[in-house]
């Protein structure tokens, strides 16, 4: 008989569990429900109490202490193995954050498991369990079985609804974890100064900019720090999160002018990342084949362009503008300052 142990964490405060993690109760429950299987949730956190008030009926196991108030591997790797050690599950469920993508393979290997990740969705079919991952840039969706167990599963957040249920008052179990020597102290956070943090994955729109912005306007004359200061003040009273297309961000290398505060961390497309938000919004972008797969998993998709014929009028948006984004852009940031007035 199959047995689910979910794992989480705390956020960054240590008073919640985070965003993904409820995900991945939510999953865990569902595909409990499917086996008629026993649930267990486990929680690495330095005060274990304050997380277990959001979670559903079920048994809690927790490790609690300073040790697991930051990020580390060797005091992560050591908890989420005492947990899975002490509910001896089959299948694990774990959110596929910063934190538990580095150590999930390591207490994977140690416990004689496997491990999948990237995982959007769970099904039960005839007692088998079934996870689906996309590979190739997100253009092939596979379906993944196993016979081998434990099997340990790293969702992809933003595939799950965050659970939301009745919270039930939880008894949790204490484990003890043995810690091994830590090499390094955890001293401070650093952060970018305000305003400049412009990848926010829990955003409910995603902002894209292409190499429009860059580009000679009606009067013949690039203006780069106007498209620089119409962007950030979209996200600053918005908050949105900001991608861009692979030709913005590599302008930079080329020497040609870019925008100040743009990374490849935010590229999206075939060769960046696959973000998940309710809704998106490009701009300057001529939305073919790259861009179309990065934007594959957003809910609402419109788009500002120049011209009618562009790929995002082919089907491939849901809404199109024909407008001038400078224009449009302008317009959205005067009415979202007068809205906060």
């Amino acid at each position: 008989m199959e047995s689910i142990l979910v794992l989480t964490h705390a956020d960054e405060t240590g008073s919640a569990p985070t965003k993904a993690s409820l995900e991945a109760v939510t999953a865990g429950q569902e595909l409990a429900a499917q086996l008629g299987a026993p649930l267990t949730i486990g929680i690495v956190a330095a005060q274990p109490q304050h997380l277990s008030k959001g979670l559903p009926s079920a048994r809690v196991l927790a490790v609690s202490g300073d040790a697991f108030a930051q990020p580390r591997y060797s005091t992560d790797a050591a908890a989420c193995e005492a947990l899975v050690r002490a509910a001896q599950p089959t299948i694990v469920l774990a959110p596929h954050s910063a934190r538990f993508s580095r150590v999930m393979a390591g207490v994977a290997h140690r416990l004689g498991g496997f491990i999948d990740t990237h995982i959007t969705a769970l099904a039960s079919t005839n007692s088998n369990i079934e996870a689906t991952r996309w590979f190739y840039r997100q253009r092939v969706e596979a379906v993944l079985t196993r016979e081998s167990r434990p099997w340990f599963l790293l969702l992809d957040p933003g595939t799950h609804e965050v659970f939301s249920g009745q919270a039930a008052s939880a008894n949790i179990e204490q484990i003890a974890v043995e810690l091994p020597t830590s090499r390094t102290t955890v001293t401070g956070l650093r952060a970018p100064q305000q305003g400049t943090q412009t990848i926010r994955p829990d955003a409910k729109l995603l902002f894209v900019a292409g190499a429009g912005w860059t580009k000679k306007q009606p009067d013949g004359q690039i203006h780069i720090e106007a498209a620089a200061s119409l962007i950030l003040g979209f996200l600053n009273a918005s908050g949105a999160s900001l991608g861009s297309s692979k030709s913005l961000v590599d302008q930079g290398s080329e020497g040609n002018s870019v925008l100040p505060f743009l990374t490849h961390l935010n590229q999206v497309g075939q060769t960046g990342a696959t973000p998940r938000h309710p809704k998106g919004l490009s701009t300057c972008c001529h939305g073919e084949e790259p861009h179309v797969v990065g934007w594959r998993f957003i809910a609402e998709r419109r788009a500002i362009s120049l011209d009618p014929n562009c790929g995002w009028t082919r089907g491939k948006a849901d809404v199109v503008y024909i407008a001038d984004a400078f224009q449009v852009i302008a317009k959205l940031n005067e009415l979202l300052e007068s809205k906060k007035a």
